[in-house]
């Protein structure tokens, strides 16, 4: 008889549990916290890629310096990669290939040693030739109208370390940046 209690007050307690009567009346409302000021919306940080065009000499004491304009921000984390314009060459269907290197970079000349090198900060960059010879007896194939490809990456994006730096292409694919979308700047 016990046995028969204790299930059929088992199966009314559950029986109970599981109706739904009348909602009850609504609680109180919180009070709402004082209104923030909003900021300003973020920004979206994109890297930059320039293509600068100059020529070393004696005057500019055998340097190049670009000063990066209004429209474009770099931030002291950023980093700043510059490429030489090395050479061209063709593809299948005849048409030209840039052939961009890593600075710094060192050629080895007739007079001896000759370095592109660079540094920079998030104002400018400063492209400048180190050699252990008189640079005034260089030729104009190695000064004059020389190309150089700047490339600004976001903190973010320059501390992943799967990104092939040596590689412009592969650097310009992770920032979105297209060939049409390079600025190109010629110095005087």
């Amino acid at each position: 008889m016990k046995k028969t209690t204790i299930l059929l007050s088992s199966i009314m307690a559950f029986f109970f549990m599981a109706c739904e009567g009348p909602q009850g009346p609504p609680g109180f409302d919180g009070l709402d916290g004082r209104d923030g000021i909003d900021g300003q919306d973020g920004i979206n940080i994109l890297g930059k890629v320039i293509d600068i065009q100059g020529t070393f000499d004696a005057a500019n004491d055998y340097s190049i310096f670009y000063e990066f304009p209004q429209t474009i921000e770099v931030f002291e984390t950023d980093v700043v990669l510059v490429y030489l314009l090395w050479d061209q060459t063709e593809d299948g269907n005849g048409d030209p290939v840039d052939i961009w290197r890593l600075m710094p970079q060192t050629g080895i000349i007739d007079q001896g040693l000759l370095q592109y090198n660079y540094d920079y900060t998030f104002f400018d960059v400063s492209i400048f030739l180190e050699a252990d010879f008189d640079l005034s007896t260089l030729l104009p194939g190695d000064t004059d109208d020389q190309v150089f490809r700047i490339a600004v990456l976001p903190a973010e994006v320059a501390q992943t370390g799967k990104l092939d730096v040596t590689n412009i292409n592969s650097v310009m694919s992770r920032l979105g940046v297209s060939e049409k979308d390079v600025q190109k700047v010629v110095l005087k």
